[in-house]
């Protein structure tokens, strides 16, 4: 889809070029979203027809750069994140996650409103089973993701009367990257395992799915939610 083609709804995906941020470019450019990803890091073989652009999504006035100028924006989902583990107990560590996870993209969002609005735009943040639980590993990871569902209500209430819907979702144990130290660990994998009522763990494509559904008009009435993409983890 030619990213150029002003009939075509522009769709800004941050962390766009790997992992569940991937997921979600490739099935929006399929979905007929011409599609701007944006983020530190891209997969070697991420398809052509997503433009990445490498960019610190912290920096808002570089990310706003990318974008075409003054054209109206149909989605936008804040899906990079990072993962420190122990190091988040320090709090240089903690405050480096904090604005990765909630303040790059509540700033993105706030930069985008009057785009979005112009573009009968919707908004999907990527928040966490995490969000629901606690960590002993990942406090700051935990606090960033339940800040996201918080910040996701209150933006679903402002801008409601602007037309736009924000809503969140919910990912649990997911086959990507930030995920590989809990995959390849033996014994914690068979204790994740044991407990995801479905038996397994997500594709990042099936969690592409319900990010592409709150985007579009079959979620016409959905906003301030936040949708569990978990296998039935977070009810057990």
């Amino acid at each position: 889809m030619p990213q150029n083609d002003r009939e075509t709804p522009l769709a800004v995906v941050t962390g766009g070029g790997t992992g569940i941020g991937r997921a979600v470019a490739e099935l929006l450019t399929a979905s007929g979203y011409a599609v701007i990803a944006l983020g530190l890091d891209r997969d070697d073989d991420l398809p052509a027809d997503i433009a990445f652009h490498t960019v610190d999504i912290t920096d808002t006035a570089a990310s706003i750069a990318t974008l075409p100028d003054g054209r109206p924006v149909a989605a936008l989902v804040n899906c990079a994140g990072m993962l420190r583990h122990q190091q988040e107990w320090e709090t240089d560590a903690f405050e480096q996650v904090m604005r990765v996870n909630l303040t790059a993209g509540f700033a993105l969002a706030n930069a985008l409103v009057e785009r979005l609005e112009a573009g009968g735009g919707a908004i999907v943040n990527v928040a966490s089973m995490w969000a629901i639980f606690g960590s002993p590993g990942a406090p700051a990871y935990t606090a960033s993701k339940a800040a996201v569902a918080a910040v996701t209500r209150s933006q679903a209430v402002a801008w409601a009367g602007r037309g736009i819907r924000v809503n969140s979702i919910a990912p649990g144990w997911v086959e990507t990257k930030i995920s590989e130290k809990a995959r390849t660990d033996a014994a914690r994998a068979e204790r994740i395992n044991a407990r995801i009522p479905m038996g397994r763990w997500a594709k990042p494509a099936e969690v592409a799915s319900v990010v592409r559904f709150l985007l579009s008009q079959d979620a016409a009435y959905i906003t301030g939610a936040m949708i569990p993409v978990d296998g039935g983890y977070s009810v057990c």
